[in-house]
């Protein structure tokens, strides 16, 4: 009797599964239908000729973004970015470039070391006037990153082949009228352009290593064993292993570093989806490196994806302690396929799950408030669960360390200068009255260059927003609603006289940070990446509370212990 009604239960259930994919099915095709009858009414009927590709676009683009930001539609013209993306590699010249209004033109911008630019003589800061005899600069574009991406798809190319590119660049003294600059033409040979992942790779001190970590493409985890190796070579008893600001990449290469700690066949991450046939479970796949070597993984929250598996899984297999603060919260996983015209969609396939169980997805795209923002889980509502040794550890907001590192509170001036041209043109002018500098992890810009960049602010208009004087405003405004504007107004006035910036006293209340800011930006247009992340190393928290840890074994172990009694 009870199996027969089991049967009956099951069969009850199928058949309304059934019935609701076919009402799903039918809606689908009902809206398609209606989207392609009303555009072809407005193709047929409207005043104007309508651009297909614009407005067909422009509502995928629409569709897409109300999903959720990691789905995405690449067009014909734009595949070879998600390979770049997937795999770290392009044909070109190997540098960055940004729009500057203020010069109506592209500039070059940090040129990778050891790549064709960088070899050939690029500089930060060269504005970009012709590539191939074509006139780039002048066009006052509306659509700056149509813009820039014309520009790029003109400086790659083929490997082997030659780009010539007609340069200005700005020179270290400028005059009333303007910058002087120095006309260039450069011909660079293309070549196969891939950045590495691991940026960073030295010791510490003499039994701690240090590796910071940029990304997750291909082969990422093997960079990361050699670079592993290497310290070892060098007395490395225990692992610094930087993943701050890493926005991940692939999945399968967050398992194969996770390999490289725990003993193979370990359990990582578990995929599952709605189809099916996405699910499946992740296991390290090669014997590790180092299975005791103590480790302390770095996060913060620009830690996501991959990162994140790989942070999250080394703590739920109590295989290092975390110290930073709070992870990004992305747990989902992304897949791709082919469209007609050769067009590809990136599109969300599945939720991960690391070892503990947990998935640490932050934001609910299915669901949104008011606002039409996805809505964050709440603290109250994650659930807890356990490590290998016991220790609780919880899902739905990312990974929370095991020792947080509050972060420093910095004012909105350093803010602002890190996004300011001025910033950026002072070092290009330091770096062309430079030709070599010192090591990074020995660079110092003395007293007088300090000065001399504090007048060149002034000089060239560099302005900051004041956010106690933003208050101070609101507060005006709410006096005047209730009626003490009158009243203190004099007040008001002797405040704001106080709050009104003075960039040489707001200099030095905060020299030691600018001086951070001003090397770092320096460093980087000599080292790339490695530069500002040595200088960063001289004076961060965060490094020095992981070493700490490291150096004190007893600690150690007492974090990764289970809290249970």
């Amino acid at each position: 009797m009870k199996h027969t009604l089991y049967i009956l239960i099951m069969c009850a259930v199928v058949a309304v599964s059934a019935s609701a994919q076919r009402n799903h099915n039918f809606e689908t095709a009902k809206q398609l239908d209606i989207f392609n009858s009303l555009y072809r009414a407005l193709d047929l009927n409207y005043v104007d000729t309508l651009d297909a590709k614009k407005r067909i676009g422009d509502a995928i683009d629409y569709m897409l973004g109300e999903i959720d930001p990691y789905t995405e539609y690449y067009r014909e013209e734009d595949t070879d970015n998600l390979k770049t993306l997937t795999t770290g590699k392009y044909a070109g010249i190997g540098s960055p470039i940004v729009y500057r209004r203020d010069l109506d033109c592209a500039v070059f911008s940090a040129p990778y070391p050891d790549m064709p630019a960088y070899r050939f003589g690029v500089r930060s800061g060269d504005r970009i006037r012709r590539v191939d005899g074509t006139l780039v600069s002048g066009e006052h574009p509306e659509d700056t990153q149509k813009y820039l991406s014309d520009i790029t798809e003109k400086l790659r190319g083929e490997p082997g082949t030659t780009v010539e590119v007609e340069l200005e660049r700005p020179l270290s003294a400028p005059t009333s009228q303007g910058d002087t600059v120095q006309q260039l033409t450069l011909r660079i040979v293309r070549e196969q352009i891939r950045r590495p992942n691991v940026v960073l790779a030295k010791m510490l001190d003499e039994n701690v290593g240090y590796v910071y970590l940029a990304g997750y493409t291909e082969n990422a985890a093997d960079e990361l064993k050699l670079s592993l190796q290497s310290l070892k070579t060098q007395g490395m008893r225990s692992l610094v292993f930087d993943l701050r600001g890493n926005g991940g990449g692939l999945l399968q290469e967050a398992v194969k570093m996770v390999g490289l700690f725990v003993k193979r066949g370990s359990e990582v991450v578990s995929v599952r989806g709605r189809s099916e046939r996405v699910n499946e479970e992740y296991r390290t796949p090669i014997e590790p490196l180092d299975r005791k070597m103590p480790i302390v993984v770095l996060t913060d929250y620009g830690t996501a994806s991959a990162a994140e598996i790989t942070s999250g899984a080394l703590q739920d297999l109590d295989r290092a302690v975390i110290v930073g603060n709070r992870t990004y919260g992305k747990g989902l996983v992304q897949q791709s396929v082919s469209l007609p015209y050769d067009g590809a969609l990136k599109f969300t396939a599945a939720k991960y799950y690391i070892p503990s169980g947990r998935c640490i997805q932050a934001l609910d795209y299915a669901h949104r408030g008011e606002n039409g923002q996805p809505l964050h889980l709440a603290d109250s509502l994650c659930k807890i669960f356990h490590t290998a040794a016991g220790r609780p550890v919880r899902d739905g907001g990312g990974i929370t360390p095991d020792v947080v590192v509050e972060q420093d509170t910095l004012p909105s001036l350093i803010g602002y200068l890190r996004l300011s041209t001025q910033l950026f043109d002072w070092a290009v002018k330091y770096q062309n009255a430079h030709p070599t500098i010192a090591p990074a992890s020995e660079f110092q810009l003395s007293a007088d260059e300090m000065a001399e960049f504090r007048q060149y602010l002034h000089e060239h208009g560099f302005r900051y927003d004041n956010q106690s004087k933003r208050k101070l405003q609101e507060l005006r405004d709410w006096a005047r609603v209730e009626g003490y504007s009158a009243d203190s107004s004099e007040l008001f006035d002797k405040l704001e006289a106080t709050l009104t910036h003075n960039l040489d006293h707001d200099f030095e209340r905060w020299y030691e940070e600018l001086r951070s800011v001003a090397e770092s930006e320096v460093l980087g247009n000599y080292y790339g990446d490695a530069g500002p992340t040595e200088r960063m190393l001289r004076d961060d928290p965060v490094v020095r509370e992981a070493c700490d840890i490291l150096h004190d074994s007893a600690r150690y172990a007492q974090i990764l212990s289970s809290q249970k009694k």
